[in-house]
């Protein structure tokens, strides 16, 4: 009985860092795919990784 409670507590207590990470890891690696296109790559990979980092510091 003590074990799920002990789960429920963990899984509450990393699922703000888990749930943003499932967004953020996504969008990196779609900016780092975008990065490629010339002239604009960059600065679009640049935008989606500050986005990124706001989503990161989101308290969930």
């Amino acid at each position: 009985m003590i074990k799920p409670a002990i789960i429920v507590v963990l899984a509450l207590g990393l699922s703000g860092c888990f749930l943003t990470k499932v967004v953020t890891v996504p969008m990196r690696v779609g900016g780092a795919i975008v990065s490629v296109v010339p002239v604009v790559g960059n600065t679009a990979d640049a935008v989606i990784d500050t986005a990124a980092d706001v989503i990161d510091v989101v308290p969930l």
